[in-house]
This record gives structure tokens, C-alpha cells and sequence, in this order.
């Protein structure tokens, strides 16, 4: 096995600094200038699992455009595993969330088969990291190549996106299984501080909350008959639609236009445009709770309201290191089938091509932009990159109150926060206060924007990144 670039083109920051105002742009520019400096004829290295798929890849390749962009050097490596090492990796992934996955064993076995894995990628890591680079491994995956990557003489940051609010004994034997990793690190960028576990030393812990990109293809500008027109040629919508795909702009700047359907299952005919359109958009992942909203949803507010529920994720082919994908989908499909026709016939699941990631965006962003409420009811959550999306968008949102989402959403303003995200009930009880109050949407959906603009836009997340790499400078 080989470690796999991923081509990112360079973005200049010029378009950001237009959108955060000259006092914003100008301490941005100064920390750009800072960093830069330090770190002249040195790489940056950023190593995880996929190149497609969830909020961490999506993230990645926004912000080593811009990093790039200003002229660093920064380099994206994926490692690959075989079924059973993603199948250990997703056990501690459900774990450190604080459930149990498939409550199979984190043992000497799997600490065996996962540092097999890991080792064959050694001879790449010396070969290509030098001494003073910066080595960004990210989430459980590929932790293990700690040891490799301490041999170059590198400074070295574990990156973690995932975690619970209350740690368990299930997040306390995943945390067992990397804490032999996870010492040898120089530095920690946790999403949230209450993720990290009490044995990371504070001095070496950065909270490096994500961010989203306005310009990306899936926060892009579309104008609302482009939407339309857009989502009844990929399936989402019912009509004629285009007769090609709506044109969208790749990270590149070259443009193409949208040429793909989405995968609308046996789940009947997509509902026609006027309809008010209630979202949830996530990976086909357990702790995204897409049963939840389906059954809330069915039971609570199908039959008091015109409104559709559209449920939709990626192609369950797209994401290399989630092998629960398709069996979550099935079960979504198996709940649909046992409703009644008259509710089963407003609630639809789609998956979403995953063959050009610019286009798969541009469909999503489509998507959020027609609803009328998103919805992220995850029972466990890093941060949710999906809501900062819908919030950039002006869209209210009901999401779980957990994790990085309660940074994000400010309960009655920007949003409405479930505090049990398993009270099906109160779920729904959201839902249609929301659809009954157009103004409420209005002013939340307003108010959510504002707050996606002041807090999670780049230039403030890649503050943070050049404070951490100057702190690291200080103690290697």
C-alpha cells in the first residue's frame, strides 16, 4: 500500500477578505503574513482516511486551498485499510461517541491487525516528511502512524473531530486504545474542549472549532429559480426541469455543468415545488439518527401538515471508511415501507451521487436552499458542518443539543435546540411550530446567517491553526 495525494489547487484569500470587512481582513492578513514566515521550506502535512465523503474531507480541501493559496506548503495524504481494519476504526469512532457500534472487542487482536495496517505506509512517511515539516494526522485512523512520523523529526498534531459531552465506558475503552498513540504527540486541535480526555495535557490542547467556505460549491450563491429548476433535473423536485444540469464552478474555476440524477429509492414520486420541504442531509451514519427524523416526522407531523421530509446521503459507495453506510439506509427503507401510503407518500430518501464532489455539493446546496427547515437530530455529534451550512443559507435549524452543535445554534435565535434528541415528540413539536410561523423562520434564518458570518468562516479557523503551529514552534 501507498499513501495517496489528494490534488488541492491553491485559492487566493482576496474573496474572503471582501466578505469579513477591512478590520477583520486586516489582523487576518497579519496572522497570514506571521505564519508564512515560520514556516518557510517546510510542509505541511495533513493525513486521514478519505478523500470524499463527511465533514472532515469536505473541510480539508477548503482550507489547504487557502493555505496553499497564500503560499504554504501543505500536502493531503489519505491512508487505505482493508474491511476489517475499517471495521475496527468504526468501533472506536461509535465508541468514542459513547455507543457501542457493533459491540465488537478492542483488543490485542485489533491493536495487531490496525498497526499491520498502519506499518506498511512507514517507508512512505520517511521518505517523504523532513525534519521541522508539521504532521497533521487526523481522527482514529491514522493515529498509529505516530511512531513512523516521530522518526522524521517532524512536529506532530492529532487533529480530533469526534467525541461526547459525557464521557462512558464505551468512549473511556477507546480512548485506552489510542492513549499509547496519542502520548507521543507534540500538540491536540479538539473541536470541542469537553472531548478531550483529562490526561491530554493542557498546554498541548488547541479548540479549533470547523468552518465553512461561502464560495464553495456548496455554499455558493444560487438564485431560487436555478434551485428549482436544478432539483427537478437531479430528481429532488417533481417537473421538467432542465434540459442539461445547472452549470457550477470547481475548485479549479473551471466550470461544468450538472449531468447526474440522484438516486430517489422506491420511496415514490419527489414532491412537487411548492411544497414546504423539511431537510435532513447527512452521511448514512447510526448517530446521524436519519430513523428519528423518519419516524418523528411520520408519526407527529405528516399527518397535521402539507409538509415533505426529504432524507439524503451520499452514495453508500462513497465513503471508504464507513461500513455501516448501507445497512443504515436499509433500515431508513425498511421504516419508510411499513408506513401508511398517505404518510410514506411525503417522505422521501435520496442518495446523492458522489462521483464529482463539486457536483454533489452543488445538488446539496441546492437542496438547503429549498427547504424550509433543516434538520441535524443527531444523537452524537463532533460538530455538524451541515449546520453552519443552513444557517449560511438562512436557514433555521432543529438540531440536537450536543457537541459542537451547541456552538453553533443560539436556542430561539439562530434556531431550535433539542435537549433529548430521542423525545421523537418534541422533535416534531419544532417542526411544525416552525412551519405554522413563516415570520419566526424568517428572522432565525436571518439571525443564523449573521451568526455563520461573525463565527464560522474561514479566515477565524485558520487564525487558529497559525496560533497552534507557533505555539508548536515553541516547545520542538
Amino acid at each position: 500500500m501507498e499513501l495517496r495525494e489528494v490534488h488541492v489547487e491553491g485559492i487566493a484569500l482576496d474573496r474572503l477578505y471582501a466578505l469579513i470587512g477591512p478590520e477583520r481582513a486586516k489582523a487576518f492578513a497579519a496572522t497570514v503574513a506571521h505564519t508564512r514566515a515560520e514556516l518557510q521550506d517546510r510542509t505541511i502535512w495533513n493525513i486521514n482516511s478519505t478523500a470524499t465523503g463527511g465533514g472532515v474531507a469536505e473541510m480539508l480541501q477548503i482550507l489547504l486551498a487557502y493555505v496553499r493559496g497564500v503560499g504554504v506548503d501543505t500536502r493531503w495524504l489519505v491512508i487505505e485499510g482493508d474491511a476489517h481494519f475499517f471495521e475496527i476504526t468504526k468501533r472506536i469512532h461509535n465508541n468514542l461517541y459513547g455507543i457501542p457500534g457493533d459491540g465488537g472487542p478492542l483488543g490485542t487482536a485489533e491493536r495487531t491487525h490496525y498497526e499491520a495496517i498502519l506499518d506498511r505506509y512507514t517507508e512512505d512517511v520517511l521518505a517523504m516528511v523532513r525534519p521541522r515539516d508539521v504532521v497533521i494526522l487526523h481522527d482514529p485512523q491514522p493515529a498509529g502512524l505516530v511512531a513512523a512520523a516521530r522518526r522524521t523529526g517532524a512536529a506532530l498534531v492529532w487533529r480530533c473531530h469526534v467525541g461526547i459531552d459525557t464521557p462512558n465506558e464505551h468512549s473511556d475503552r477507546a480512548w485506552n486504545f489510542l492513549r499509547p498513540y496519542l502520548e507521543a504527540f507534540d500538540a491536540f486541535a479538539f473541536t470541542c474542549r469537553h472531548f478531550a480526555p483529562d490526561w491530554i495535557p493542557s498546554d498541548r490542547l488547541s479548540v479549533i472549532p470547523p468552518s465553512i467556505d461561502p464560495f464553495a460549491s456548496k455554499n455558493v450563491d444560487l438564485d431560487a429559480p436555478v434551485v428549482i429548476q436544478l432539483l427537478q433535473y437531479v430528481g429532488l423536485l417533481a417537473g421538467d426541469g432542465l434540459q442539461s444540469g445547472a452549470r457550477f464552478v470547481r475548485r479549479d474555476g473551471s466550470s461544468a455543468p450538472v449531468t447526474r440524477h440522484v438516486e430517489l429509492f422506491d420511496t415514490g414520486p419527489p414532491p412537487v415545488a411548492g411544497v414546504p420541504l423539511v431537510v435532513q442531509v447527512s452521511r448514512w451514519d447510526a448517530l446521524k439518527d436519519m430513523t428519528g427524523v423518519l419516524e418523528g416526522f411520520a408519526a407527529h407531523v405528516a399527518p397535521a401538515s402539507d409538509a415533505h421530509l426529504v432524507l439524503a446521503g451520499p452514495q453508500t459507495t462513497g465513503v471508504a471508511d464507513d461500513p455501516e453506510a448501507a445497512s443504515v439506509l436499509h433500515d431508513c427503507l425498511e421504516r419508510w415501507h411499513a408506513l401508511p401510503p398517505e404518510i410514506r407518500a411525503k417522505i422521501h430518501i435520496a442518495s446523492i451521487p458522489m462521483d464529482d464532489v463539486d457536483e454533489n455539493a452543488t445538488i446539496i446546496n441546492a437542496l438547503q436552499r429549498h427547504a424550509e427547515i433543516v434538520v441535524q437530530k443527531s444523537l452524537a455529534e463532533g460538530f455538524g458542518l451541515t449546520v453552519s451550512e443552513a444557517m449560511w443559507k438562512s436557514r433555521p435549524v432543529v438540531a440536537s443539543a450536543i457537541g459542537g452543535i451547541t456552538d453553533q445554534i443560539v436556542a430561539g435565535e439562530t434556531g431550535v435546540l433539542l435537549d433529548d434528541p430521542t423525545d421523537l415528540a418534541a422533535y416534531a413539536t419544532a417542526l411544525r411550530s416552525l412551519l405554522d410561523d413563516p415570520d419566526t423562520r424568517h428572522r432565525m434564518g436571518q439571525n443564523a446567517r449573521q451568526r455563520a458570518l461573525d463565527r464560522f468562516i474561514g479566515d477565524r479557523h485558520l487564525e487558529q491553526w497559525g496560533q497552534l503551529i507557533a505555539r508548536l514552534d515553541g516547545r520542538t
